[in-house]
């Protein structure tokens, strides 16, 4: 155990959780109850219910984020289950609520079967702004998703698309440091799981304004067993089929070493510790390494700098470069609920993209994405992020 779980067991028993509800109106006086509650409350159910709409502005729901998990892939954990999921979804309530001033409601669910987890959604859909899905595994994560589109509220899964806005931010700048142009990168993604397919997506710019996103040449999506290709095709599943559609390009085949040869990105959202110097070497000269693992990343830093590398980051928050999801997912949401948009587009996420990569106006080798405490990040990306929303509804 590190010094940091211990303290932080510590903590949680001595504060029984970090989640807790606060009031935002007085209850001293009878006059108080009235207002908040019977007689006068009927009045503001009565003006709810004639117009829905009103319910963004007298109730909780114009402000607040469900943070929804089955707890089947909680980062660095696995398959721990919904109770094993609960702190971490405290933590990210808190989060929501420290950086963007949202009411984000941690809700753990007792079913990792999708159809349920959709049925649940929808039926709690009603109290809240927005749904933020969290730490679901793949395949299942795709389709329940997908299927909550049309819920007239954004619905976004942050495994997914939050790791890939930050990944691009820091890659956007990783290029100015290191001297490459994005549209010229051979990326090899190691994970083709939730994050890696969106990255891949994102990178290859699927689904996105060619006007706004300018696709990597080519991205080699890897799990388990090799390089994600057509010879392959029998033993994939359907999501890895899909991916054959924008990545691998040449149709390569092999193991992850193959893939890395000539490569100029790796990106590893999966296993710890299977990089080295050697697989560095055998990367273009001066290869940007994204090694976000945790708690142990594919490769370490100083070892990956000996090799050659010019830029290294990781998911960790005591290394330089963390490609750490709260960067994006607060901006995204406050953006998003602000200008009352019913979804959160791929154009949102490119925007949100750029507006971070913004936030360091000169990058360098140990700062290619801004400190995730730094307060203005938010602002930047909400305010990205609902100016395309209003310029969608403007269109509408």
């Amino acid at each position: 155990m590190s010094d940091f779980g211990k303290r932080s067991l510590e903590l949680h028993a001595k504060t029984r959780g970090k989640f807790a509800i606060v009031s935002k109106v007085p209850l001293k006086t009878k006059d108080d109850l009235s207002l908040a509650y019977s007689p006068g409350v009927a009045d503001v159910s009565l003006a709810v219910r004639d117009n829905r709409s009103a319910a963004l502005q007298m109730t909780m729901k114009g402000n607040s984020v469900a943070i929804v998990s089955d707890g089947s892939a909680v980062l660095g954990l696995g398959n721990i289950g919904s109770a094993g999921a609960l702190p971490v979804m405290e933590g990210k309530a808190i989060l929501f609520k420290e950086f963007a001033g949202i009411d984000g409601v941690p809700i753990v669910l007792s079913t990792q079967d999708p159809s349920e987890i959709i049925r649940v959604v929808r039926a709690i859909a009603p109290t809240f702004g927005g749904i933020n899905l969290e730490d679901i595994a793949a395949p299942q994560c795709f389709r329940i998703e997908e299927e909550l589109q049309d819920l007239g509220i954004p619905v976004f899964h942050d495994d997914q698309h939050g790791t890939a806005i930050v990944l691009l931010a820091a890659l956007l700048n990783a290029c100015k440091v290191s001297g490459k142009k994005p549209e010229e990168l051979n990326v090899v993604i190691n994970g083709a799981g939730a994050a890696g397919t969106a990255i891949a997506k994102l990178l290859r710019c699927v689904g996105h304004d060619p006007s706004v996103c300018v696709p990597v040449k080519d991205v080699l999506a890897c799990d388990s067993r090799g390089i994600v290709s057509r010879k392959r095709y029998d033993e994939l599943n359907e999501e890895k089929r899909r991916l054959l559609a924008y990545t691998n390009r040449s149709d390569r085949s092999g193991t992850l070493r193959d893939a890395l040869e000539g490569a100029d990105v790796f990106i590893g959202v999966s296993v710890g510790g299977l990089l080295n110097q050697e697989l560095v070497r055998l990367m273009a000269k001066g290869p940007i390494i994204f090694a976000m693992a945790n708690p142990v990343p594919e490769i370490w830093p100083d070892e990956a700098y000996r090799a050659g590398a010019s830029v290294v980051g990781t998911g960790r928050s005591d290394l330089p470069n963390q490609v750490n999801n709260v960067l994006a997912f607060p901006g995204i949401f406050r953006g998003a609920l602000d200008s009352g948009a019913t979804q959160i587009t791929e154009t949102m996420k490119i925007a949100a993209a750029h507006a971070l990569a913004d936030c360091v106006p000169e990058p360098n080798r140990d700062f290619v994405v801004p400190d995730p405490l730094d307060r203005n990040v938010v602002a930047r990306v909400a305010e990205a992020v609902r100016r395309v929303a209003v310029a969608d509804q403007e269109k509408d």
